[in-house]
């Protein structure tokens, strides 16, 4: 077992570490973050495909089942969650009239609204208590994020 501070150690022995701990540090971020939301009963996956939706414009069952890597049978349930709720409606799609496109009200449209602003409003919130110097440290790690998300 190697003793010290992280300082005297071998910096192999902490990279090594280091992914471990991005993934633990970026997993409660994410889950944190997905609970910053206004109350409305959506869980996390029809409040993703909405959001995919207001974003993205109308998609296909099968889009999306295939956007979010699930069953068409389990999008199909989210997509029901979703048009229940009044958040979304299938139209005919204008190109070709056997697809049936899914979108946003204008309800689900300001829903999905306001939960990106609660969840910008929470982080900037948290980013704005750091120093000048820390925040210029998550910065350039967002940039190195990217960078290793987009490789």
């Amino acid at each position: 077992m190697e003793t010290g501070t992280p300082e005297q150690q071998p910096a192999e022995t902490r990279a090594d570490e280091l992914g471990a701990q991005v993934r633990l540090a970026v997993g409660r971020l994410y889950r944190r973050f997905r609970s910053e939301r206004p109350a409305g009963g959506l869980g996390d996956t029809a409040l993703a495909v909405l959001t995919h939706l207001h974003k993205c414009g109308p998609r296909t069952l099968t889009e999306l089942s295939e956007h979010d890597r699930v069953s068409p049978a389990s999008m199909s349930q989210t997509v029901n969650r979703l048009t229940s709720a009044g958040y979304a409606v299938r139209t005919p799609d204008p190109d070709d009239g056997r697809k049936v496109l899914l979108r946003t009200t204008e309800e689900g449209d300001e829903f999905a609204c306001a939960v990106r602003d609660q969840r910008n409003a929470w982080l900037d919130e948290q980013l704005s208590a750091l120093s000048p110097e820390d925040r210029s440290v998550i910065a350039r790690t967002a940039e190195l994020f990217l960078s290793i998300a987009d490789s």
